[in-house]
């Protein structure tokens, strides 16, 4: 279980220590709501698994794998914001239990706190930090207008890049750079963040299209790939999340054997677990 990693337990005190740090206040209490609800902690993880594919410390990564997993928290309150969402990971959102001002007050709260958790690092993970947000409004931005102009299949797999994928390599460039890898190595990690997103995304749509998809409900909805391919929809979605996970497990195996290589690959099944169910066999 990823859950008795020491990479998710580092994360998860890490988070506990940011809490316990906050002075009292709503705002400590609707980030204690964040956080309280869950979360799998995947892209804090993979960061921190990618800098020990080179042989880097945990601990010297820490800082970084927080940061994204605050921006990453962030998006999912503005996300709420944006679709008038309900629940989330199986709670109440924040917009809908707090209220617009909060919701937007807490967000903004824990981009600044990532920034300034990632101030400390190398230029080069810093303008990691900083593309992955830009695209992911970016990809916010297009998903938005998702249902007001004609929306394509390029389109989708725009938006799903943006919006999802980049954290994902944000979070595989980062960790890689902060463990030494050479460049060709980042370049190959942001591959791998790349197709574990985009998969992770396209079966988070299924589940949705096949209303499967219980822990998170909002009044808006979005158009995804089931919808605009209609025809044996599903089927030929879960094949497109089948070439991202053969591309990401493809990638992996070019590193050399290692317990942080074993991980990332046991990461590719985890968030895409659904997907034998999906496809039926």
């Amino acid at each position: 279980m990823i859950t008795d990693w020491y990479e998710y337990r580092l994360i998860n005190g890490a988070i506990i220590s940011l809490l316990d740090d906050l002075n009292e206040s709503n705002l400590k209490r609707i980030v204690h709501h964040v956080f309280d609800s869950g979360g799998k902690r995947i892209r804090p993880i993979t960061l921190i698994l990618c800098s020990e594919l080179f042989g880097g410390d945990a601990d010297e990564c820490l800082d970084a794998a927080l940061a994204i997993e605050l921006i990453h928290s962030a998006s999912l309150i503005h996300d709420d914001i944006l679709d008038r969402g309900l629940v989330r990971r199986g709670a109440p959102s924040v917009y809908h239990q707090f209220g617009l001002a909060a919701a937007i007050l807490c967000g903004d709260f824990l981009i600044s706190k990532g920034i300034e958790l990632i101030s400390g690092y190398d230029q080069a993970v810093i303008q990691d930090f900083g593309r992955a947000g830009r695209f992911m409004s970016e990809g916010e931005a297009i998903d938005v207008n998702s249902n007001e102009t004609e929306f394509s299949e390029g389109t989708y797999f725009e938006c799903i890049n943006k919006k999802t994928a980049s954290l994902f390599v944000a979070s595989a460039c980062m960790g890689s750079r902060i463990g030494g890898a050479s460049a060709q190595s980042v370049d190959r990690c942001a591959e791998f963040g790349m197709h574990l997103g985009m998969a992770y995304q396209i079966v988070d749509d299924i589940l949705e299209y096949q209303e499967l998809q219980h822990e998170k409900k909002s009044l808006n909805s979005a158009i995804t790939l089931p919808h605009i391919l209609k025809h044996d929809a599903v089927h030929l979605s879960v094949q497109e999340v089948q070439h991202h996970v053969d591309c990401s497990k493809q990638i992996l195996s070019s590193f050399d054997h290692s317990d942080a290589r074993n991980k990332l690959l046991k990461i590719v099944d985890y968030m895409t677990f659904d997907l034998r169910r999906l496809s039926g066999t």
